[in-house]
């Protein structure tokens, strides 16, 4: 009987501007899909409603620092003045038994990922538009005005990356963009490439 542990497996890159509702999303799928979800560490503060472990792992930038000097950390990236970083072991360890693994990671972090593993599937999400992005981040009430400017400057640099990326998800409907990305994640988990192991293990028992 074959298995999934026989196929390659999957890393996906899955980027947003602040605001789009990345988190959201990814709460959601991990109810309804079957991967695992890398957690970065930040330097940043944690915002209401975030779990320590869950979101993130929220870490001093001393501390940061010194993962980053011991070559524990992936990739990282400076994000508004907070560090963010992937732990590279646990992501290798999943890739090696055939999981799926989704990357939550800012835009810089991505295009390091994807030199690091090119065969990384990136899915960027998307405001309907800029004046909604713009709603959604005045409606969380944890930034200031002059936040909500900064993010937007850098919001607006980050879509112009969007094309870099191998699927464009729009996040105006929830249950749309969840389907969406649940169609992708299944349509790649198929492809030959990934699957060559099964492939020959078909034909060697047939």
């Amino acid at each position: 009987m074959l298995g999934d542990t026989q196929k390659k497996g999957l890393l996906i890159v899955f980027s947003a501007p602040s605001g789009c509702g990345k988190d959201t999303v990814l709460a959601r799928l991990e109810k309804e899909a079957d991967f695992r979800r890398s957690i970065s560490m930040t330097t940043r503060q944690m915002r209401d409603g975030e779990t320590d472990g869950v979101d993130y792992y929220f870490v001093t930038q001393d501390y940061f620092l010194k993962k980053l000097e011991q070559g524990q950390i992936l990739e990282y990236t400076n994000y508004n003045g907070n560090y963010y970083g992937t732990p590279k072991s646990v992501i290798d360890d999943w890739l090696k038994k055939g999981e799926t693994v989704i990357l939550k990671i800012e835009v810089e972090g991505a295009e390091n990922i994807k030199k690091l593993y090119p065969d990384s599937i990136g899915i960027f999400l998307i405001p309907p538009s800029i004046k909604i992005l713009e709603q959604r981040l005045r409606n969380r009430s944890s930034e200031t005005e002059d936040e909500v400017q900064s993010r937007m400057t850098i919001a607006r640099n980050e879509l112009k990356h969007a094309v870099n990326y191998d699927y464009i998800v729009v996040n105006d409907l929830l249950d749309d963009a969840i389907e969406d990305i649940k169609s992708i994640i299944r349509s790649e988990k198929h492809k030959t490439e990934r699957s060559k192991n099964i492939i020959r293990e078909v034909i060697n028992n047939a």
